[in-house]
């Protein structure tokens, strides 16, 4: 079994992952800011209580214990925190990365798998699927940080042993957290859920379960065999009529408009909003291509989740 460093691991995610690799028998290595139900619960699993920009904290686990894997999942935007990501996030997003990759080649890590986004790739046209091929148009304070880290990550650990990996998740959901979800179909001036003609357009979105297989997957599979930069989605897009039916089923959204296609390029954008908060959705792109190739990913994990079978 594994030893295994997770960033960020009292958030949403982290939990989820924290739960998967402790039923593997994996030794856990958990760093948050926040506490959780995990402390004193299994012999496998060590927390720390620290900000992800203590260096001495963070480095002194890599130092004093031989990590196979880390996965980094602080600085991220998850379905429990604010999805604000202002100039001081970015700036902290910065003091780390200045520190946790060095310290990873310097203490022998043999992977490195840091969670990025799909909104590095920006507003993209046309309808052929964004691979990870696809040059980055990062516009978002978010995608901005995210793009930042990874390059800096392939800078610093270009001549390491240590093995990178990326995974650009699209936007997380489970049962519960549908706030991603829900931001693509509902107008919160005038607090009513809408579709554009029949409903039937869609977008990407990775289930949880998605991301934490794939993790799994990138732990188990043999060593050399899988570094690089993966789109992490799942298989099938969800279309609006279905995320207000899932979301009228669990009395999450109420009334629902239905408008005419075309009538989205009239409505309300705040172009600011939309660079600072990760969340807010302009609905003149909605006939945008949210299309996104997962087949790299698809060699690691399955991705077998959605919504239907997502309980």
């Amino acid at each position: 079994m594994s030893s295994i460093l997770i960033t960020g691991a009292s958030g949403m995610i982290g939990q989820y992952l924290t739960s998967s690799l402790l039923h593997k028998k994996h030794r856990v290595f958990a760093v948050d800011s926040k506490t959780n139900d995990f402390i004193g619960k299994d012999s496998n699993y060590s927390f720390t209580q620290c900000d992800i920009n203590d260096k001495r904290a963070i480095c002194n686990i890599m130092e004093s214990n031989h990590i196979d894997v880390v996965v980094h999942l602080a600085n991220s935007v998850d379905n429990d925190i604010d999805s604000l990501v202002t100039d001081a996030e970015i700036k902290k997003s910065k003091i780390t990365d200045k520190y946790i990759y060095s310290a990873a080649d310097k203490c022998g890590v043999g992977c490195f798998i840091l969670l990025s986004t799909t909104e590095v790739y920006g507003l993209q046209k046309g309808r052929e699927p964004i691979r990870e091929t696809i040059a980055e148009k990062a516009i978002t304070n978010y995608s901005v940080m995210k793009l930042n880290s990874e390059k800096l990550m392939e800078k610093a650990l270009k001549k390491s042993d240590t093995i990178t990996v990326v995974a650009r998740a699209a936007p997380i959901y489970d049962a519960e957290h549908t706030d991603n979800l829900h931001s693509h179909v509902f107008d919160h001036k005038e607090n009513v859920g809408y579709v554009f003609g029949e409903g039937d357009y869609g977008f990407t979105f990775c289930c949880v379960f998605n991301l934490i297989d794939f993790i799994n997957g990138i732990i188990s599979v043999p060593q050399g065999k899988y570094g690089g930069i993966y789109n992490v989605c799942d298989s099938r897009q969800l279309n609006a009529n279905e995320i207000i039916q899932y979301e009228k089923d669990r009395h999450r959204i109420g009334a629902v408009i239905r408008r005419s296609p075309g009538s989205e390029k009239a409505m309300f954008f705040n172009k600011g909003k939309m660079r600072t908060d990760y969340r807010y959705f302009d609905p003149t792109i909605t006939y945008n291509n949210w299309l996104f190739d997962n087949t790299r990913a698809k060699r690691i994990a399955p991705m077998r989740w959605n919504l239907s079978n997502t309980k």
